[in-house]
């Protein structure tokens, strides 16, 4: 649900109640991966979507009926051989939606507001949610922050019979707690977080790998990627435009404050006059940042590249024909970069489009900076047989709430 966090944190600001329906597991060619959602108000208001039109009717009313009866609910939606018209998807995948209430009596709701106030402030947080287990816990919550502190806390099912006392008071659900199991999901939920992944955990009821099972839903949510782009030239302020459209905070840097404007860059959200690799060095990256080398001047390449080619990001391209590439790459070897290092660089930069306008070119770039993501081969999908989505995830064998 975070990937609707402002909207929905706007409707807690309001005192709204609502209910809202979340991927939780794919399988096959679902359109939607984990952690999308549709959220229902109590007016009927609908924000979001889990399927892109192929099961948002069935999903509206069960997200409804959760708000009259106050129960969260675990539904699979898959292909209906029947009547390809049915509810299901017609495009063959399979997915697993949990729908919960989160109304003013709701006890999972203090946890989430905070969550959807962190994440619309564009604070990292985690939001892992009982998907299944003992009765009882379905839809409960807790908050994981970067540092592994967290706010909320399960209860957890002891194999006797006796009542819940947690943060949200107590219930006669028959189950005692067990703070290891939240000790043990904000444990791994911090992982997921660190990593800016959202997905499933199977946990064990007494928060070790064994016993009664237990499936998490953890749901992060992140400041937006990093895109550096060096160099101020017009295929720049094309890859800029193309930048934000991915969602990347884009930041230009150049050593040329004649070139390094805002008029000539209106959209990227940061403009920095500065020598690209003295910048590099000082400014903070992490595994997804991407850095795009624009320069196409031995000056400014090769002092940049030393920095960019040793730092953990996702993605290093360097612009420049081939007889470029091979003189950019004698350079890093004599200033010391192993052939290990220089394997890591992306050049010339971009897939192989035909492309010629600065447009085109960005497209290129943009190309293959979601290909390195997702571990795609850049390769026309007609007459294919394999994946059309190669991100990894695991599918949770998830058939009720109990």
């Amino acid at each position: 649900m975070l990937d609707i966090a402002e909207e929905l944190n706007r409707w807690v600001g309001q005192g709204r109640d609502f209910a809202v329906a979340t991927v939780v597991a794919v399988g096959g060619s679902a359109p939607r991966q984990p952690g999308a959602a549709l959220a229902v108000d109590a007016d009927g208001t609908a924000i979001g979507s889990v399927s892109g039109g192929c099961v948002e009717g069935a999903v509206y009313e069960l997200c409804r009926q959760a708000l009259k009866d106050g129960e969260t609910v675990l539904e699979r939606f898959g292909y209906s051989d029947e009547d390809a018209f049915a509810v299901g998807l017609t495009c063959g995948g399979v997915i697993d939606i949990l729908v919960t209430p989160v109304r003013a009596a709701d006890p999972a709701r203090p946890v989430i507001a905070a969550t959807l106030a962190a994440a619309a402030r564009g604070e990292a947080a985690a939001l892992a949610r009982i998907v299944a287990g003992p009765a009882g816990l379905a839809g409960r919550a807790l908050l994981v922050r970067p540092d592994g502190s967290y706010d909320g806390s399960y209860g957890s099912y002891d194999g006797s019979y006796g009542s819940y006392e947690g943060s949200y008071g107590s219930y006669d659900g028959g189950y005692g707690t067990h703070p290891e199991l939240d000790r043990t999901v904000a444990a791994e939920a911090r992982a997921l977080l660190d990593a800016g992944r959202t997905g499933t955990l199977e946990i064990g009821a007494r928060g070790a790998r064994c016993g009664a099972p237990v499936t998490v839903l953890v749901e992060s949510s992140v400041p937006p990627p990093r895109m550096i782009v060096f160099g101020a030239i017009d295929f720049a302020a094309a890859l800029v435009r193309v930048g934000k459209f991915l969602g990347y905070h884009v930041t230009v840097c150049d050593a040329r404050p004649v070139f390094a404007t805002r008029t000539r860059f209106p959209e990227a959200d940061e403009i920095v006059v500065e020598w690209p690799h003295t910048y590099l060095e000082r400014t903070g990256t992490d595994g997804r940042t991407v850095l795009c080398v624009l320069t196409h001047d031995a000056k400014f390449d090769v002092p940049l590249l030393k920095v960019a080619l040793r730092l953990p990001v996702a993605y290093v391209g360097a612009m420049g024909s081939r007889r470029t590439h091979l003189d950019r790459a004698r350079r890093l070897r004599e200033v010391g970069l192993t052939e290990r290092e220089l394997g890591r660089l992306r050049s010339p930069i971009g897939l192989d489009l035909g492309a010629r306008t600065p447009e085109e070119t960005a497209l290129s770039i943009a190309a293959e900076i979601v290909a390195t993501r997702h571990g795609g081969t850049g390769t026309t999908l007609t007459g294919g047989h394999t994946p059309i989505h190669h991100e990894p995830t695991t599918r949770a064998r998830i058939d009720s709430v109990a």
